[in-house]
């Protein structure tokens, strides 16, 4: 059952990126922007960390 519903999430995925491309980048985005975000926080850490 979960990998019907799996495969079911992927459809409507892909469906909605093809029917919506412009939101769905913006979307993608947003996530990476995001992920960066965290990225460059960690960093900032360690290296306030290590000046001490």
């Amino acid at each position: 059952m979960k990998k019907v519903l799996g495969w079911i999430l992927v459809f409507l995925l892909v469906f909605w990126i093809g029917t919506n491309p412009a939101p769905a980048a913006d979307v993608a985005r947003s996530l990476g922007d995001g992920v960066a975000t965290i990225f460059r926080n960690i960093g900032t850490f360690f290296s306030d960390l290590a000046a001490g």
